[in-house]
């Protein structure tokens, strides 16, 4: 399965389009992120709070790296304030890592909206990550060693951008016209229609 979808892809992590923006010291384009993703452990400070709503802080994560996508977090559930969240109706399927399970804040604060999600039976390789969570930055207030996440464009999408990530990445508009049609070309349309 895994070497069929990554033939649906020109660009998986060897060389970026002619679109990529180039990293500068200290940055990562996400045009160098493999495909298949790549599990790497992070020992940044991460929180993720709603106002002075603790509900995370963590110095053991996980980060997902993917060709064309902003990285995501992923939380140990003993840095999670889990008394915090309840299940959220809906699944969806990652090709990577099956089954996702869906939260959001548990009531009288709830949001009406997903705000983060798990894998619960994570695929190997990503198995070090089964219960861990993520949260969506446009959904809930997220922060990587003290710098406030800016929330990947689409509403399906999980990305993490911070300063050090230069894209454009799926989701992007892009900044020229046409950029957004050379991205969907690259990525062979991994979009949702109206994002």
């Amino acid at each position: 399965m895994h070497s069929r979808a990554n033939t649906m892809w020109t660009y998986i992590g060897q060389k970026r389009p002619p679109f990529a923006i180039t990293p500068g010291l200290g940055q990562e384009s996400v045009w160098d992120y493999p495909r298949p993703p790549k599990l790497i452990a992070d020992q940044r400070r991460i929180v993720v709070r709603r106002g002075d709503l603790l509900i995370a802080d963590s110095r053991e994560t996980y980060r997902i790296l993917e060709t064309a996508a902003p990285p995501t977090f992923y939380i140990s559930p003993r840095d999670v304030h889990v008394e915090l969240l309840q299940p959220f109706p809906g699944t969806s399927i990652c090709e990577w890592k099956g089954a996702a399970k869906y939260w959001t804040l548990a009531m009288p604060i709830s949001t009406r909206q997903a705000i983060g999600w798990s894998y619960p039976k994570a695929r190997p390789p990503y198995g070090a990550i089964a219960d861990f969570f993520s949260f969506y930055p446009g959904r809930i207030e997220c922060f990587v060693d003290g710098e406030r996440v800016r929330p990947q464009p689409g509403y399906f999408y999980g990305g993490w951008i911070t300063d050090e990530i230069v894209g454009p990445w799926k989701g992007s508009r892009g900044r020229k016209s046409g950029s957004r049609r050379r991205l969907e070309k690259c990525c062979r349309g991994f979009f949702l229609p109206g994002y």
